[in-house]
């Protein structure tokens, strides 16, 4: 029912900026939690950032003070500005989008490499 497309991925250098950008299609978000994981090559997928309903958001202590997560709800649209890459940021973006523990949509994601 609902689709999202992430896009804004690419190469950086460590210390550039990048904003991802997650549209989703097939229903408002307005009502949903959404969020940004990444997974790195090995490692398990993690919690970047999230945003309620609300607007309220979290992070995870890694890229707290450097990401910035946005939602606008009349566009549909889920943002990521990325600020002071390093190249542990280095991972495939995934944008999600959740209702309570019962409801939860995948986006494709988007490749993000940071490096010289």
């Amino acid at each position: 029912q609902v689709q999202l497309v992430e896009s804004g991925g690419g190469l950086v250098q460590p210390g550039g900026s990048l904003r991802l950008s997650c549209a989703a299609s097939g229903s408002m978000i307005r009502m949903f939690v959404m969020g940004w994981y990444r997974q790195a090559p090995g490692k398990e997928r993690e919690l970047v950032a999230r945003i309620t309903h609300d607007g309220r958001a979290n992070y995870a202590d890694s890229v707290k003070a450097r990401f910035t997560i946005s939602r606008d709800n009349a566009k549909n649209t889920v943002d990521l500005q990325m600020n002071s890459l390093k190249p542990e940021d280095t991972a495939v973006y995934y944008c999600n989008l959740r209702l309570g523990g019962s409801f939860e949509v995948w986006g494709q994601g988007t490749l993000v490499t940071v490096s010289s």
